[in-house]
């Protein structure tokens, strides 16, 4: 009896997450940063598994372009 209703229970949640009419999905409220983007970040632990982060801009190094005769 206990089997069944743990059946019936698995087949009524997968009949529920199937009709969904608006999925559920995670996304990132900020975008990453671009490839020209460069960051400096410091973390230092705290307590309790938790750290502190502390990220700045750095300035963006001009392009280097090498060009070889050959």
């Amino acid at each position: 009896m206990r089997r069944l209703n743990l059946i019936a229970a698995l087949l009524l949640a997968a009949a529920a997450s199937a009709c969904a009419p608006n999925p559920i999905i995670a996304r990132d409220p900020i975008p990453a940063p671009g490839p020209a983007d460069a960051y400096a970040c410091d973390s230092k632990p705290l307590p309790v598994n938790t750290f502190t982060t502390d990220c700045r801009p750095l300035p963006a190094s001009p392009q280097v372009v090498l060009r070889a005769r050959g």
